[in-house]
């Protein structure tokens, strides 16, 4: 059962789509405590995805591999007011999702082009299982269809004006906006995932949400109908954004 003495916040995002600088941004706060990706070891063990990422050993010999036991611990007391999961929506496999009734949901997205460039740099050859979009798509039905409350952010207007996105997602979940959100101190924070060292390096070197700047990469062949397939999703998910 949900501890109604924490205010439980589920963050859905795809990979690449600045969810960690979203969760160094909630660590700021004296009030939350943050997880990095506790069903990550879940997805590991559920799917054919562990050849293909860095650290997967480590992984899941470190993390609860039974995602219905992660879910209980989510769901359970935390030693702060608020606890801000910052999971990946692609990790939800075989589980059953009434759970997310008991907290704020957001759905993180990124545009698919400056997504699958990020992603291609540390697995080259990703498939729609990877990198979240179907399974964002089909939280969006679940909650309108439960009638479950959401919001969707879309990385690139946080880049944009963090302040008012900011600002705009703590009135929807329920908590007070904290200044300190803005800005963290450059390196590692002790949430950080046992992947960091594989994924986090542009986050360890900033201080805040970088500008947005338009990568002027050439889009690889390889990956062109994988974003053919993620854009249309994309553009539905981002009607909704905040």
């Amino acid at each position: 059962m949900a501890d109604k003495n924490n205010k439980k916040i589920f963050l859905w995002s795809g990979p690449r789509n600045i969810s960690t600088a979203l969760m160094y941004s909630f660590a700021q706060r004296n009030d939350t405590i943050v997880a990095d990706e506790p069903l990550y070891a879940h997805y590991l063990s559920h799917s054919s995805a562990k050849p293909f990422h860095p650290g997967a050993d480590e992984i899941l010999s470190n993390m609860e591999t039974d995602g219905r036991k992660v879910i209980e611990w989510m769901l359970g007391d935390q030693s702060k007011p608020v606890a801000f999961f910052k999971n990946m929506s692609h990790h939800l496999i075989k589980l059953d999702w009434q759970f997310m009734q008991a907290g704020a949901n957001i759905i993180l997205t990124r545009s698919p082009e400056e997504m699958l460039l990020s992603f291609s740099k540390v697995i080259d050859q990703p498939s729609m299982a990877d990198i979240g979009y179907a399974m964002q798509i089909e939280l969006l039905d679940y909650f309108k269809t439960k009638k479950l409350p959401f919001v969707v952010l879309d990385a690139k207007m946080v880049l944009q004006d963090p302040e008012g996105q900011l600002r705009k997602l703590s009135t929807v979940v329920g908590i007070p906006f904290m200044q300190e959100m803005l800005k963290w101190k450059q390196g590692p924070i002790p949430e950080d995932g046992i992947w960091a060292k594989y994924w986090y390096r542009n986050v360890h070197l900033s201080t805040g949400f970088q500008p947005y700047q338009k990568k002027k990469v050439e889009f690889p062949n390889h990956l062109v109908p994988l974003l053919k397939e993620c854009q249309p999703i994309y553009e539905n998910l981002v009607k909704h954004a905040l």
